[in-house]
């Protein structure tokens, strides 16, 4: 089998060291966006640099904001940011209290389940894959796996909160640095995405190598009841995930359609106008779904792809022989792309300024490249160091010799496979190509048409993801078995610190845009703001894309752990129990996105009646003299949204629970994979959908090209179309496409946790 070039000590240097390279990157980025001050007497600072002539600006730097002197521009931005901070601290700070409650009492659950496979037995047990050597206890994996559970569930918090706050502390720097060009502001909302992509990827990285390493420490030789217990980490990742993205989703959409409707539709007011009660739950919202839920949902991806392939390799020749720089090669790959990102971000940053609106997009998907063939370069190198030349992988029952390169070939397969599917999902969402604009022109006939045309977009822009998903599984199956899916999907997150900078990105541009309209810039402004936005719309869509694919590949390799931790030899579709559970898995997706959407309906109604009351009832406040109360609107948004996530919570975390005790592991089976292949498909649909809605809107209203400006302008019939579409895509793009990753990584790492217990205990309908 052979040993690996790299040491044990060298991979304990390398993945914390990596980790920490990431948050002092971080932190660096961090110290260059705070320059930008956001009180009058700052602005020095800010502007000291710039008589360079980059970015296109040369002499006219800080414009003289048509009759709005600098000093009440800035007050204005700053009290805007702080109000709109608030809002998002306060609602996760009241999702956490309530979703804290459910992570002890499922915490609690898992201990209860896992400790009675053996009826909380202390003593050791023959181990399952290796009779002759004794493995430690069912107890202390029910102990452990809670332990990691809570560690996930923390960090995934972490994550979220850290994402949102760095999102806050931009907006408005970049609202000012939009004073001195487009590519200023492109700079600090990059570099403020970077913070958040860093930072929750060392997280990440550096408390699964220390839980390991601590548990390693009790696990001894054991390192199947170790790896075992470690997927408790996936599990916590992708709970709190799901709250925060379901949550977050509602709270967004909810005030973004109200904000819309009676602003834009009725009152014939610009997006973000000030007069409008809703345009602060609306900015709060891009910061507790876009960024808060994106945050924790790619975390618990990348969490669960990593416990997956741990899981597999715990088993294959890397577990049996004690082989750590091997065994922790998932980790080391991760490193290894924390480095890449690092040397791509200094591309964007760094390396080539942005002079134009129209090298936004370019240098953004620049980014996506240059991390793809640096990557596959690492990936390449990491295979020949960190592995040996020949080992074996577990492949249900048997043991399946696979060469190094195999298994690099399996990552790169990932990596690639996620650049297809970000770029078709480029090419159906971005207005610079023919599929949204047929989408904006279907607006001329009416809302009718629009939706028409954008919900067969969004059908069709599934056909050639699910080829590269399908042509990933299949490449990566063949190499490495379950090992080397679970691989892919790593390869697919590997860039995720890029991939998160980049998604990031487009909110804190959405809230720069905001701000700029509510403190009264100038029109120059905004358009600058706007063209920031609108990219940052697509790459949302790129980010939506990755985290969709990753999840398929996320599931099936969480799926393929399950099998074999339940100690099922072949899922046979012609038996009538993994039947039924296929057709019910089938139908999960649809059952949830059900609920999501109708909670975005009700909460938007709510919003709608309580936006009209105010401008209905407040003198003077459509005259821009009065104040609209802004704090009511916040409010109905959180009530809602905390109310509303309940039930989708627990229809995925009860599901795998309630059919694996009821019915056993084979229809469990069964159920898991129906949700796999709908969910990835609506997924899919829903996101591009809603994207290409949105960014038909924003082709219209910003009139660029001779057929933009037929549509127009902003307030004709054929915008007016638009919007309705738009709106209609909202719920679809940020709150029920980006959920169902979610739903589908959850039921099967859940699925895994609990694997011993359903297979000891399960089945009850069956056995009577």
């Amino acid at each position: 089998m052979g040993d690996t070039l790299l040491p044990a000590i060298g991979t304990e240097i390398l993945i914390p060291a990596c980790s920490l390279v990431a948050i002092a990157f971080a932190l660096l980025q961090w110290l260059i966006v705070s320059r930008v001050k956001l009180s009058p007497g700052g602005l020095d600072s800010a502007g000291a640099n710039s008589g360079s002539g980059k970015n296109g600006y040369a002499e006219y730097l800080i414009e003289e904001e048509d009759g709005l002197n600098d000093h009440s521009v800035v007050l204005k931005c700053a009290d805007i940011q702080n109000a709109i901070a608030e809002g998002a601290t306060s609602f996760l700070f009241t999702e956490y209290r309530y979703v804290g409650i459910f992570m002890v009492a499922f915490a609690a659950l898992i201990f209860l389940f896992l400790g009675s496979v053996e009826g909380f037995g202390t003593s050791s047990q023959p181990c399952k894959y290796d009779p002759t050597k004794l493995c430690k206890p069912a107890l202390a994996t029910a102990i452990f796996s809670t332990i990691s559970f809570m560690l996930g569930a923390v960090t995934s918090v972490v994550s979220g909160f850290l994402g949102m706050k760095i999102a806050t502390y931009a907006n408005a720097r970049t609202t000012l640095e939009a004073r001195k060009g487009v590519g200023k502001a492109f700079i600090i909302a990059f570099r403020s995405g970077a913070v958040m992509g860093f930072l929750l990827a060392a997280n990440g990285l550096l408390v699964l190598y220390i839980t390991i390493n601590l548990f390693k420490l009790y696990y001894g030789d054991d390192w199947g009841g170790l790896f075992e217990s470690i997927t408790g980490y996936g599990l916590g990742g992708s709970s709190m995930a799901l709250f925060g993205r379901v949550g977050g989703g509602i709270y967004t959409k909810a005030a973004d359609v109200g904000a819309d409707l009676v602003g834009k539709v009725e009152r014939n007011i610009p997006e973000d106008d000030p007069r409008n009660p809703a345009v602060i739950a609306d900015n709060v919202g891009d910061n507790v779904g876009d960024i808060a839920g994106m945050g924790s949902d790619l975390f618990g991806s990348y969490a669960e792809s990593t416990c997956a392939a741990l899981v597999v390799a715990s088993i294959s020749s890397f577990g049996i022989n004690h082989e750590f720089t091997a065994m922790l090669y998932p980790l080391i790959v991760s490193s290894v792309g924390i480095l890449v990102c690092l040397i791509t971000t200094l591309f964007a940053t760094d390396f080539f300024e942005i002079k134009d609106v129209k090298e936004i997009e370019p240098a953004l998907k620049r980014q996506l490249i240059i991390s793809t063939i640096l990557m596959t370069v690492g990936v390449a190198i990491v295979s020949w160091i960190a592995l040996p030349s020949s080992f074996t992988i577990f492949n249900f029952g048997t043991q399946k010799v696979v060469k190094n390169w195999q298994v690099a070939l399996c990552v790169a397969v990932g990596l690639w496979a996620g650049l297809i599917i970000g770029f078709v999902t480029e090419y159906y969402t971005s207005n610079a190509y023919s599929p949204v604009q047929d989408v904006a022109d279907s607006c001329r006939t009416g809302a009718a048409t629009n939706v028409i045309f954008g919900l067969a977009l969004g059908y069709k822009s599934v056909i050639i993801p699910i080829f590269a998903i399908a042509v990933g599984i299949y490449v990566s199956f063949s190499f490495a078995a379950m090992y080397g899916i679970a691989m892919a999907a790593l390869g697919m997150l590997s860039t995720i610190a890029t991939g998160l900078a980049i998604d990031a990105y487009g909110p804190i541009s959405d809230n720069a845009g905001g701000i700029a309209e509510m403190a009264g810039m100038s029109h120059r402004i905004r358009e600058r703001t706007d063209a920031l936005d609108a990219a940052g719309n697509t790459t949302a869509a790129i980010g939506k894309g990755f985290a969709i694919g990753s999840a398929a590949l996320v599931s099936l390799a969480l799926f393929g752990a399950y099998v074999s931790r339940a100690g099922i030899s072949t899922v046979d579709v012609l038996s009538p129990k993994v039947f039924i559970g296929l057709l019910v898995g089938a139908m999960l997706p649809y059952w949830f996105s059900a609920m999501t959407m109708k909670s975005v309906g009700s909460a938007a109604l709510k919003m709608v009646e309580e936006v009209r009351r105010q401008f209905n009832t407040i003198p003077g406040l459509m005259e821009g003299t009065a104040k609209p109360d802004y704090a009511t609107c916040v409010k109905i948004s959180t009530d809602a949204s905390i109310k509303e996530m309940i039930p989708p919570g627990a229809l995925v975390m009860l599901t795998p629970l309630i059919v694996g005790i009821l019915f056993g592991v084979e229809t469990l089976s069964g159920v898991l994979a129906g949700s796999l292949v709908s969910g990835v498909q609506i997924a899919i649909s829903a996101s591009n959908t809603g994207g290409a809605w949105d960014n038909a809107k924003k082709y219209i209203e910003a009139g660029a090209s001779e057929h933009a400006r037929t549509l127009g302008p902003k307030g004709s019939d054929p915008h007016k179309a638009a919007v309705i579409g738009d709106t209609i895509g909202d719920p679809l793009k940020d709150t029920s496409g980006p959920s169902l990753n979610i739903l589908i990584k959850l039921m099967a790492v859940e699925s895994l946790v609990f694997a011993r217990f359903f297979a000891t205990h399960g089945g009850l309908l069956f056995k009577i």
